[in-house]
C-alpha cells in the first residue's frame, strides 16, 4: 500500500503553527514512506473563508518547503459530490430524512442543559415515515449511527480508544438548503484522494469515530488514524498569541529560517533519541509515528531561538545575505545597494556568532550602513568624553596615512597610538568604537574598521568632531 497523506486546513485565518507542526508530521511521514503529501483546503464555510487566508496558507507551507503533490483539492468545488454520496446512503437506507423544526432541537438542548449532559439527538425522525413531515419544513439528511455497542479505533499515537455507541447521535450528512456537512466531506475526501492515513489534532479524535462509521456504511477502507497531542505555552495553558500562536508569516518576518523553524515543530512532540539539531534529511529518514508523544507540547521561544542561531550560523553566506537585506532595508528605510551588499558581505562572519534571528542580525548590522553622525546609544555617548574626543582627533591623522588596512595592522596602529601617550588600549578602543558602531557592544573593533574601510572610518572620526 502506497501511504498518502493530507494536510486539509480551514482558510478562515493565518496558518497557525499548530498547523505548520500537523502539514509537518503529514509531510514528513509520506515522504519517509515514499508516499505522497496532499493538500486539501477546507473551505465550505463560504462566510468566513477568504482568498487571502487561502494565500497566507500556500505561501506558509511554500516558504517552510513543505511542497505538496499534485493540484490543491479545493472542498467546497466537490459538494455535488458530497451531496451524492449522502443521496446513496439514503437510498439504501443507512440515512433518513429529519423533519425536526427549530423549536424542536431547541427544547432537545435545553432538555440536555438542565440534565447536564451534552445535547445529542434523540432519533425521532429516524424510522418515522416522511408522508407525516410538517409542513413548511425542508428536512435534513441524518446517518443511521450504531446505536449499540463500542466503536474502536487503534489510533497510531494514541493506541487503541473506545468511545461507546450511545454516545454518538445521528449526525447530520446534508443541511436543509442541501449542502453537505464537514463530517461528510471529510470522509468522501479523504477517500476519493486516496487518503491512508490521516493525521492531525487529536482535537479530532471525537470526530473519528463519527468517520469510522461513515466509511463502514459506505462500503470504504478505513484510514489508518493518528491523533496528535496539541502544543501549550511554557505554562501549560492552551497556546495563545502571548505564547507564540502566531502565524507562520509571523515567524518568517521575525527573522526565523524555515529549516529552523521545520526542526523547533518537529522537536514539538516527536523526539529521537537526545538529538537536537535535525537536518530535513535526517528527519525524512528517521520520523515515524511511533515516537510522536501524547502528552501535550510546550512552546519554549528561547529553544526556537537557539536553533534559529544554530542555522544562521550553518547557512551559506550568499543566502543569508539575500534574507538579510530585505530586513536592513526596512530598518534603514533604503535600498541596499551593491556596495552596502558588499560591506554585509564583508560583516557576516562577525555577526553571525551573535545572532538570533534575521532582525537581530539587521540591527546588529545597521551601523554598517548608516550614515555619518551615527545615532549613539546612551552609554557611548558617556565615553565620548572631551579627553577621548581629543585622543580620538589626534588618531585619525596616523588613520589617514595607513596603506594597510587590515585589521592586524590597524590593532598595531591603535596600540602604538595609546603606547605612545602612556594610554591603556581600552582608553582609545572603547571611544572609537563608540564613534564607528554608536555602540558599546559589536563585533572586535579592527574587524569593523576593516569592513568600514578607511574612507568611512575617516569620515565618521571627522563627523564626531564637528558634532562635538
Amino acid at each position: 500500500m502506497s501511504v498518502v497523506t493530507r494536510f486539509a486546513p480551514s482558510p478562515t485565518g493565518y496558518l497557525h503553527i499548530g498547523g505548520a507542526r500537523t502539514a509537518l508530521f503529514n509531510w514528513l511521514y509520506a515522504r519517509h514512506n515514499g508516499g505522497r503529501f496532499m493538500l486539501r483546503i477546507e473551505d465550505t464555510d463560504r462566510r468566513r473563508s477568504t482568498p487571502e487566508a487561502i494565500e497566507a496558507i500556500l505561501s506558509g507551507l511554500s516558504w517552510l518547503e513543505l511542497e505538496w503533490d499534485g493540484e490543491v483539492v479545493y472542498q467546497f468545488a466537490r459538494a455535488g459530490r458530497h451531496a451524492e454520496v449522502a443521496r446513496h446512503l439514503l437510498a439504501e437506507g443507512k440515512a433518513y430524512l429529519c423533519y425536526c423544526t427549530p423549536e424542536e432541537l431547541e427544547a432537545m438542548r435545553e432538555r440536555a442543559r438542565a440534565e447536564g449532559r451534552r445535547m445529542l439527538y434523540d432519533g425521532r425522525w429516524r424510522d418515522r415515515d416522511p408522508a407525516e413531515a410538517p409542513p413548511g419544513v425542508e428536512p435534513v439528511v441524518r446517518f443511521k449511527a450504531p446505536r449499540s455497542g463500542d466503536t474502536r479505533i487503534a489510533d497510531l499515537v494514541q493506541g487503541p480508544v473506545t468511545v461507546a455507541n450511545d454516545q454518538m447521535d445521528d449526525m447530520v450528512l446534508l443541511r436543509a438548503d442541501g449542502t453537505p456537512t464537514y463530517m461528510l466531506s471529510v470522509v468522501v475526501d479523504d477517500h476519493d484522494m486516496g487518503v491512508t492515513h490521516v493525521i492531525r489534532g487529536d482535537d479530532h479524535l471525537t470526530n473519528a469515530f463519527r468517520q469510522f462509521h461513515l466509511y463502514e456504511a459506505l462500503g470504504w477502507d478505513v484510514p489508518a488514524f493518528a491523533h496528535i497531542p496539541l502544543i501549550h505555552g511554557p505554562d501549560g495553558a492552551k497556546l495563545s498569541k502571548r505564547h507564540g500562536a502566531l502565524g507562520v508569516e509571523a515567524y518568517r518576518d521575525m527573522g526565523y529560517l524555515p529549516e529552523a523553524l521545520r526542526n523547533y515543530l518537529l522537536r514539538l512532540g516527536w523526539s529521537h533519541g537526545d538529538e537536537e539539531i535535525i537536518w530535513s534529511e535526517q528527519a525524512v529518514q528517521w520520523f515515524d509515528l511511533d515516537a510522536v508523544g501524547k502528552a501535550a507540547a510546550r512552546f519554549d521561544f528561547a529553544k526556537l531561538n537557539s536553533l534559529n542561531g544554530h542555522y544562521i550560523r550553518a547557512a551559506d553566506d550568499g543566502r543569508l545575505l539575500d534574507l538579510l537585506c530585505p530586513f536592513m532595508e526596512r530598518l534603514l528605510g533604503n535600498p541596499v545597494d551593491e556596495d552596502a551588499r558588499a560591506r554585509l558581505r564583508a560583516a557576516l562572519p562577525g555577526l553571525k556568532p551573535r545572532a538570533v534571528t534575521l532582525q537581530a542580525m539587521a540591527e546588529d548590522a545597521a551601523f554598517y550602513l548608516r550614515k555619518a553622525p551615527l545615532p549613539t546609544t546612551d552609554k557611548a555617548a558617556k565615553l565620548l568624553t572631551p579627553d577621548a574626543r581629543e585622543h580620538l582627533a589626534q588618531l585619525r591623522p596616523a588613520l589617514a596615512g595607513q596603506e594597510d588596512w587590515s585589521e592586524a595592522a590597524l590593532e598595531a596602529v591603535v596600540r602604538e597610538f595609546a603606547d605612545a601617550r602612556g594610554l591603556k588600549l581600552g582608553a582609545v578602543a572603547q571611544p572609537l568604537r563608540a564613534v564607528l558602531t554608536g555602540s558599546t557592544t559589536s563585533p572586535g573593533l579592527f574587524e569593523v574598521m576593516a569592513v568600514l574601510g578607511r574612507a568611512e572610518c575617516l569620515d565618521r572620526l571627522a563627523a564626531v568632531s564637528e558634532h562635538g
